[in-house]
Order: C-alpha cells, then structure tokens, then sequence
C-alpha cells in the first residue's frame, strides 16, 4: 500500500503584532486621550479666565422706564472696572458685598458705558437702583446689579438693548455674550448678544425668531462642547457600554431625564439650589465611570444603567438650565429658546457618540483593552472626585 504523501504546509500568514496596535487603534487612543487631557487641563473650575464669559441680563418695565438686572462674574466684572487685587480677589459672600458697595461708582461708571439702552436712536438714562447683590451660577459668583432707564421725552419706537460688556480687548477673557431677556410693554424675547450683533430691539412684531432659534442653538452646543462635566458623563457612559442599542438606550434615557427637569427649571416650576446640583453632577461622573468600568461584561447592565442614568439625567438637566440663566415664567417666546438650546446640545451629543463609540469597539477588539479601559476611566474619576471636593468646599 503506498505511502500518503505527506500534506503540504500551509502558507503562514502574519497577522498583527500584540505589541503593535493597528494605526486605527493609535488615532482611537489619541483622540481619547486629547479629551481626558482637556477635561485635566480644566479641572479648576475656577482657573484663571483663559475661555469665554456669559452674562445675563433682564430687561423689564415699560419702553418709556426700562429696568435691567444684569448678573454678571464677579471677578471679572472687577477686574474690568479696573479695581486693586484686593476687590477681584475677594472670597465670600460678605466680603464681596463689601467690595461692590466699597466700589459701587467704578462698578456702575463700567456697567452703565458697556451696557446700553436706547429708543429711536437715542441714550436713555441710567442710574443704579438699589443695592448689588451676589448670586452663584454653577461654581462662580455673580454680582448682581440693577439700572433703572429714563428714556427721552418724546421717543415713541421700541426699545434697542446693546452690550459691549466685557470685550477681547479688555484681554481678561474672549467671545463673551449677553443672554438677554426682555419683557416691555407686551413685547417679549430672548436674544444671544455677540460681539457681531450686540444689539437687539424689543419689537412686538416680531420677525427675529430665526437668529433667536440659531443663537440659542449654538449656545447649546457650546454649552455642552465646553461643558466638560457633562462631556466626562457622557464618556462614561460609552466606556460601559457593550452594544450600540445599549449607547442607544442609554443616551435616550440621558437625554429624555435632563430634557425634563431643563424645561421645568427653566420655566420656574422647580428650583433646586446650586449648591446641590453642581456636586451631585461632579459625583455622577464618577458613580457611572467605576460603575460602568467595574460591570463591563455584566450581561445584566441595563438593569441598573438606564434608572441611573435616568436619575442622574434629572440632575443634569437642572445644571443645563442654570447655565442658560433664565428666570421667567412660561412664554412661547421662552419655550423657543429653551428648545433651541436643547436641540444644541442633542446635536453635539450624538456627534460625541458618533466619533467616540466606533474608536471604542477598536479599543475592545484589540489585546490592549485589559489596560486601555482602566487607563480612560481613571482619568474620569480623578478629575470628578476633585470637582465634587472643590464644588462641596465652595458651598460650605
């Protein structure tokens, strides 16, 4: 019987190296890292001014005697009224109340030559009103500062409001912007005051819901974009999720919760003080981060992903709605502004997700995940653990 000749040897194909991460895989590390890297950089929620400022402003009355209450960063607003260190570096409620009364004519001199009101081209005047107070929004004070208006004799056209507060020049912080809201003589709206378009008129005709809708958009998508407590939640979702219908599901639940609470916050029917919401959403960050980490090939994640999330989604949405700084009852005018700003930050999520989920499934098809997963979420859960220190520190 003849002998079977041997089988031929099979050609051997190299495939990748252990040691050696396909290039994907570097790009997906790369752009993980430059996100945690920025949410380090910025850790110090109250790091000197090197990023953009908001201020608020209110404008009520009748067009013939506006009043404006403007809630404006209590350091910066100091600084710009070229004060001693003594002033802008003051800490505490008390102390700063002080200040602003010890300084209240450069204080005023600053606010009355930025922030302007006219009516058929011409100067109304102002005067301050009552005594300065001091708000906190997020983790920053606010001095608070109300100007009563004289318009001309005569002026009949609607009421202009122009803002000039706080600009590049002054090099203390760029691209600032006014959210005013007016309400004047039947005529009510929101506008987003740039550096471009600083002004806008209380019309009752209306005709600026367009560039009202775009600017409380990008003011949404800026929020969210820069916002890196909420960029750091979202991460931590995406690194505990195992499938894109659990991303899905997450990120649904995630967005109806703070959709909710956005809205009744911002149309005054709930009011949770600040104090509680900014650490609650510094804690969030990293209850889902070591939770998510730690139950990683749980098959049973959803149980306890979506009512957490849900949960902290509530809290997250009262956080959204101190941001925009509106107080006001409900309007159709203040409905479009809240869903504008919504939209904006709907739009800049499902992007994070879009870019950040793929580069993930890269991560955890490749021999590195064992390490690269803890290496993202320790970064997450340092930064949130000393947001929650410095956050509970300035509430005491």
């Amino acid at each position: 019987m003849p002998a079977t000749p041997p089988a031929p040897a099979r050609a051997h194909t190299p495939g990748p190296r252990p040691g050696r991460p396909h290039r994907a895989l570097l790009i997906a590390l790369a752009a993980l890292a430059a996100l945690l890297g920025a949410g380090l950089v910025q850790a110090a929620p109250a790091a000197a001014h090197d990023a953009t400022s908001t201020a608020y402003a209110e404008v009520t009355g009748t067009a013939a005697r506006p009043v404006a209450t403007l809630d404006l960063e209590y350091d910066l607003l100091m600084k710009s009224a070229w004060l001693y260190a003594e002033a802008y570096d003051a800490k505490g409620r008390a102390e700063q109340l002080r200040q602003l009364e010890r300084n209240a004519d450069a204080v005023s001199a600053y606010v009355t030559g930025r922030f302007a009101v006219t009516r058929d081209e011409r100067a109304c005047t102002a005067r301050t009103e009552g005594d300065a107070d001091i708000r906190t929004r997020g983790d920053r004070p606010y001095a608070v500062l109300a100007l009563a208006y004289t318009c001309p004799p005569g002026a009949t056209g609607p009421v202009t409001v122009s803002s000039a507060l706080f600009p590049d020049a002054e090099s203390f912080v760029h691209s600032t912007r006014t959210i005013v809201h007016y309400d004047l003589d039947g005529a009510r709206g929101s506008q987003v005051l740039t550096v471009s378009d600083p002004s806008v008129t209380a019309a009752v005709t209306g005709g600026q819901e367009s560039h009202q809708i775009w600017e409380f958009f990008l003011l949404g998508t800026e929020h969210l974009l820069f916002g890196l407590d909420h960029v750091l939640f979202l991460l931590s979702l995406l690194i505990g999720a195992r499938s894109l219908r659990d991303i899905a599901l997450t990120a649904t639940a995630f967005t109806a919760a703070h959709s909710i609470t956005f809205l009744l916050a911002a149309c005054g029917v709930v009011d949770v003080p600040v104090a509680v919401v900014e650490p609650v959403i510094a804690a969030s960050i990293a209850v889902v981060a070591i939770t998510g980490f730690l139950r990683r090939d749980r098959t049973d994640n959803a149980r306890w992903r979506l009512p957490t999330v849900f949960v902290f989604g509530l809290v997250h949405g009262l956080g959204f709605a101190g941001s925009l700084g509106i107080d006001e009852r409900w309007s159709w005018e203040l409905l479009l502004s809240l869903l504008s700003f919504n939209v904006g930050i709907e739009a800049v999520q499902l992007g994070i997700i879009a870019v950040v989920f793929p580069l993930l499934v890269l991560v955890r098809r490749s021999p590195v995940h064992r390490w690269v997963l803890p290496a993202l979420t320790a970064p997450i859960v340092i930064v949130s653990l000393y947001w929650l220190w410095d956050r509970v520190a300035i509430s005491a």
